[in-house]
C-alpha cells in the first residue's frame, strides 16, 4: 500500500524506441494521473545505443524513480501462430530457441531468444522492461475490426512487414517477413512447397474485422513479467468506417519527388510480392484453415505510396483501407495500458 501511494506522488517515465534500417526513433511521454506532463520525439542516426541517444534517454530518467523503457520487437525470426495449445504449436513451428506467448488465450507470438538476448545486451546500459511483438501492435491497432469478420491486416514497417489474417477475433495465419533479405520470396515458396504458378487473381481481399480485445485484457498483460516476455495488450479507441475512406483518398493523393517516388514504387512492389506469397502459403498450405480473403487492412507507419493499394486491388481483387500509424506512439499506448497509466 505504501509503495502505491509514493509511486502516485512521482511522474511516470514512458520511454519507448524504434529501430529503423537507417536511424532510431525515441518517444517520451511523462505521465501523471493518466494525464501526459510533457511529451517529445527525437530521431538517432544509428540503430544502436549510442552516447546521444543515451545522454537523452538518462536526461528523463532523472525525472523519477519510475521510469519504463519500452521497444518494438524487430527480430526476423518471429511471427505468430494460431493456437495456445501447447501440443498443438509445435505442428506449426519449432519453439524450442524461441519465446512465446499467449496472446488473450487465443493464439500466440514469439520470437528468437538470441535476438532477446542481443537486444538486452544492446540496451543493458538503460535496460529494457517491456518488448512488444508487432503482430499485437497490429492485433490492438485494429482491434475494431479483428473482433469481426474474416480480414487480412498488414502492418508495414521500414524494412518489414507483418501480415495477419483474423475471423471473429481467430488468428487463422500469420507471417512476419524481411523486405531486405533478397531471397525472401524464394525462401516461402521452397519452405512451404508452394506452385510458382498458382493463380492470385483468384484471391479475394481482407477484412480486419476479426482481432478481438476483451475487457479481461490488461490481466492478461501482467502475466508477461520478465524482459523475455513480449507482451499482449487489449484497449484501443475505435475506428470508424469513414476514417478508412479519409485515409484511402489521403493515400491517392500522395506524391513524392521522382527519384524517391521511383524508389518507394520499387519497395511497394516488393511489399505486394511479398504479401502476394504469404496469401498463396496461406491458401495452399495444409496447416492453415483456409478461407476466401476480400478485404485487407494495412497499418501504415512509414508512408506508403498509393502503388501498393493499387496493386492489391488490381492484381488481387481485394478491397483495401489505410490507415497511418505512428509505431512509436502505438509502442507508447502498448505501455500505458500493461502499466495502468
Amino acid at each position: 500500500m505504501l509503495s502505491k501511494i509514493l509511486e502516485s506522488l512521482y511522474l511516470k517515465v514512458l520511454i519507448n524506441i524504434v529501430v529503423q534500417r537507417e536511424k532510431t526513433i525515441v518517444h517520451i511521454e511523462l505521465c501523471s494521473k493518466k494525464e501526459i506532463v510533457n511529451e517529445v520525439s527525437t530521431e538517432f542516426n544509428t540503430t544502436l545505443l549510442n552516447n546521444q541517444m543515451y545522454d537523452f534517454i538518462a536526461e528523463y530518467i532523472k525525472e523519477s524513480p519510475y521510469y519504463y523503457i519500452s521497444i518494438l520487437d524487430t527480430s526476423i525470426l518471429q511471427g505468430a501462430l494460431p493456437t495456445c495449445e501447447k501440443e498443438k504449436l509445435a505442428e506449426y513451428y519449432d519453439l524450442s530457441l524461441s519465446t512465446y506467448k499467449c496472446f488473450d488465450e487465443k493464439w500466440t507470438f514469439y520470437t528468437a531468444k538470441n535476438d532477446i538476448y542481443q537486444l538486452e545486451r544492446t540496451y543493458e546500459e538503460v535496460g529494457v522492461d517491456m518488448i512488444f511483438s508487432p503482430f499485437v501492435i497490429l492485433a490492438n491497432f485494429f482491434k475494431d475490426k479483428i473482433n469481426k469478420n474474416l480480414a487480412m491486416y498488414v502492418l508495414v514497417q521500414d524494412g518489414f512487414i507483418s501480415v495477419a489474417i483474423f475471423e471473429n477475433s481467430k488468428l487463422l495465419y500469420a507471417q512476419h517477413l524481411d523486405m531486405l533479405t533478397g531471397d525472401e520470396a524464394e525462401d516461402i515458396l521452397l519452405q512451404d512447397d508452394i506452385d510458382e504458378d498458382v493463380d492470385l487473381e483468384l484471391e479475394g481481399g481482407i477484412d480486419l474485422e476479426d482481432i478481438d480485445v476483451d475487457d479481461g485484457g490488461i490481466d492478461s498483460l501482467e502475466e508477461f513479467g520478465d524482459i523475455e516476455d513480449l507482451d499482449a495488450l487489449e484497449d484501443i479507441d475505435e475506428f470508424s468506417e469513414n476514417k478508412d475512406v479519409e485515409e484511402e483518398l489521403y493515400e491517392s493523393e500522395e506524391s513524392l519527388p521522382e527519384d524517391e517516388d521511383n524508389e518507394a514504387f520499387n519497395e511497394d512492389y516488393q511489399r505486394f510480392s511479398l504479401i502476394q506469397l504469404a496469401v498463396a502459403n496461406f491458401y495452399k498450405n495444409d496447416k492453415y484453415e483456409s478461407k476466401f480473403i476480400e478485404n485487407v487492412y494495412i497499418a501504415d507507419c512509414i508512408g506508403v505510396t498509393n502503388d501498393l493499394k493499387k496493386y492489391l486491388e488490381e492484381e488481387m481483387f481485394f478491397n483495401v483501407y489505410v490507415r497511418h500509424a505512428d509505431l512509436v506512439i502505438e509502442v507508447c499506448e502498448l505501455a500505458k495500458m500493461e502499466l495502468n497509466v
